[in-house]
């Protein structure tokens, strides 16, 4: 069996300043879903908070945060926006 994998949608992408998060749609195995990564994940991969730049910031960081989503999503696909906090990055990764 494959792992999961995430197809990102770049036209969807929003930076919700109000919320402080990035928000974008995607695919996993063909089923779609609303995602948004808190400023707080793109602030701990780069190690500096987002200033205007979060849009940069998720292309720079795509593959850990796709990883990340991944997470989010096994928590509960049911949710109508799935929220990628830093509590799904791989912290393996981060060592």
């Amino acid at each position: 069996m494959s792992a999961q994998q995430l197809k990102i949608d770049d036209t969807t992408l929003f930076d919700n300043l109000d919320d402080r998060q990035l928000e974008f749609g995607g695919q996993v195995d063909g089923d779609a879903y609303q995602f948004a990564v808190q400023y707080s994940v793109l602030e701990a991969l780069s190690g500096s908070q987002p200033d205007g730049d979060a849009e940069e910031r998720f292309r720079r960081y795509r593959d850990p945060i796709a990883q990340a989503a991944l997470a989010a999503l096994a928590k509960g696909p049911d949710r109508p926006i799935i929220v990628i906090s830093e509590n799904d990055l791989d912290r393996e990764d981060q060592a």
